[in-house]
Parts: C-alpha cells; sequence; structure tokens
C-alpha cells in the first residue's frame, strides 16, 4: 500500500488563502493530480454565505468616491469597481436584457451587474444613483479583484 505524500507544496497552500482573503470567500477547493486540497477559513459577525444559498447574495461593495472627486489610478469619478475576481455578466440570465445599458439611470443599490465567483452569482449593486456613462466589460468576461466595471455619473 502507498504511503500518502506529506510534501504538500506550502506555497500553493498559501496561494489558496491568499486568494480567500482577496475574494472574501469561506473556502477553496481544488484537485490536481489526486491531491484534494482544501482551505477554508472562520468567519465570524453577519457575513452572508453564498455557498450555500439558493439565492445569489450582494456582493460587498468597495467605497466609492463622490461623483466631483477624481477616482485614483486614472480612473473616471464614479467607476465601480469589481469586489472579486470572477467572471462579469451584465445580464441576469443567458439571453436576457442587460442589467443596464449607457445612458441607463440607476438608482443605488440596484443590480448593475453579476460577478460569479467559484460558482456563486454576486449581483453589484449601484453604490449611488445616476447614469451609466461607460461599460467596460463584456459579457462572460473574466474579472480581477479591482478591475473598472463601469461609470456611473
Amino acid at each position: 500500500m502507498a504511503k500518502p505524500n506529506r510534501d504538500i507544496d506550502k506555497s500553493l497552500i498559501r496561494e489558496l488563502a491568499e486568494l480567500l482573503s482577496e475574494t472574501e470567500l469561506s473556502e477553496i477547493e481544488i484537485e490536481q493530480d489526486g491531491l484534494r486540497v482544501r482551505v477554508a477559513r472562520q468567519i465570524t459577525g453577519t457575513m452572508h454565505h453564498g455557498v450555500a444559498s439558493p439565492a445569489p447574495q450582494p456582493a460587498p461593495q468597495p467605497s466609492a468616491p463622490p461623483p466631483a472627486a477624481s477616482a485614483e489610478g486614472g480612473l473616471p469619478a464614479g467607476t465601480v469597481t469589481s469586489p472579486m475576481v470572477g467572471t462579469a455578466y451584465r445580464a441576469p440570465e443567458p439571453g436576457a436584457r442587460a442589467f443596464v445599458e449607457v445612458g441607463s439611470v440607476v438608482r443605488e443599490g440596484q443590480s448593475i451587474l453579476i460577478v460569479e465567483a467559484m460558482k456563486t452569482m454576486n449581483h453589484i449593486a449601484a453604490p449611488r444613483a445616476g447614469t451609466v456613462t461607460q461599460i467596460m466589460v463584456q459579457d462572460g468576461q473574466p474579472v480581477e479583484f479591482g478591475e473598472p466595471l463601469l461609470v456611473i455619473e
């Protein structure tokens, strides 16, 4: 009988732990070459876990600058950025109308996109009321944490 490999790549575990922090997920599990690694963290407080919930949970929103202020990094004021790594979807389901188009007037808290992360659909809510002046992602496009999604002025 073969002994299990006890020499697990610690850098892989560190990378997965960092990914948990960056994406605000509660656990990640991967399987590669017959080796399964699961990294989980305990979350306290009132944070919602979208993993077991059938309904989409709102994603945490980054604080946005006031409309008159310029955003850091040369981004236009009112830029909404991705709160996580995942895949951006402009519509609630394939074939449906997009949540917003350029020129759409939105209210604060209205769903403007979905970012799928680890098979969980996270609705991205408008951080303020205004008009969508620019959309920077295509439907089904992979996005990184902090990547600009759209601009609301």
